[in-house]
């Protein structure tokens, strides 16, 4: 092997490393991401950043103390989040580690859509008004900011308690953005379909006239019949059970678009076509 092959070894080598090591970096950020760890990580940057400034400055005193600090900061770290570094030990003999985030938003999705589904089958039951849209591509900030702005953790609690009667925050919708209820008492765009049933109210009208112009996934509960429909692509579908209403979210917020089942039309309602059911 000659000098200039263990020269082109020794650059593809360094790269591979760099490469590497960004790789990991990335890999730390995601699994730390939306963490308290976010918080740890900008106070760290913090006090290098000041100890920079000092250094340059020739603050001596102020230097001493963000050197004693990140002395004795690593010993305070591995105190305060020794659960959090102990399951990520494990994760790692597990070989979990960087499998973690996707894991964790399979498990978000998840969590959303039983909340969804638990909150839906107790406000049918009991004929409990509702309006929910859950956000995919397309954003919704600016109907968000139309509405009471929460940023909660979703839970089929928190709906349920939204949407009872003569509460503050009933009327309207509820915006969901990745698994976290952004708003309450939104208002949404109503459709100018013609071809709307005269029987269906304003919720789904709202329902309709969103997913018109955004790609979410909106929920009705009927206050009058307890019915539930979901709207999407401007298509309605109407009086679904639990079993549907599962299959259809699903099939949009937690299961790949591809494994979509094409059955499904026999439910929907087309603004250019007749209702179905």
């Amino acid at each position: 092997m000659s000098i200039a092959d263990f020269d082109i070894l020794k650059y593809l080598a360094n790269i591979v490393d760099i490469l590497l090591v960004w790789f990991v970096i990335y890999k730390l950020i995601t699994v730390i991401r939306g963490t308290k760890a976010v918080q740890l990580l900008k106070g760290i940057f913090m006090i290098l950043f000041v100890k920079f400034i000092s250094d340059y400055f020739g603050l001596k005193t102020l230097s001493w103390m963000m050197e004693q600090a990140l002395t004795w900061g690593f010993l305070a770290i591995i105190i305060i989040f020794q659960p959090e570094l102990r399951r990520a030990l494990e994760q790692l003999g597990r070989g979990h580690l960087f499998s973690r985030t996707g894991l964790q938003e399979e498990e978000e999705e998840e969590r959303m859509l039983e909340s969804i589904l638990k909150a839906t089958d107790y406000m049918a039951k009991r004929r409990i008004g509702a309006l929910m849209s859950v956000e995919k591509e397309t954003g919704m900030s600016d109907y968000i900011e139309t509405g009471i702005q929460l940023n909660s953790r979703i839970s089929a609690e928190l709906l349920i308690n939204i949407f009872i009667p003569n509460t503050p925050l009933h009327d309207g919708a509820v915006i969901i953005q990745k698994s976290t209820v952004a708003a309450a008492a939104c208002y949404l765009p109503l459709s100018e379909s013609p071809f709307i049933s005269k029987e269906l109210g304003t919720r789904h009208r709202a329902a309709l006239g969103v997913s018109e112009v955004t790609d979410s996934i909106t929920i009705v509960v009927s206050e009058e019949t307890g019915s539930v429909s979901l709207t999407k692509n401007g298509e309605l579908y109407r009086d679904l059970n639990k079993d549907k209403l599962r299959e259809l979210l699903q099939s949009d917020l937690v299961t790949p678009s591809k494994t979509k089942q094409a059955g499904f039309g026999l439910w929907s309602w087309r603004g250019r076509g007749k209702e179905n059911g």
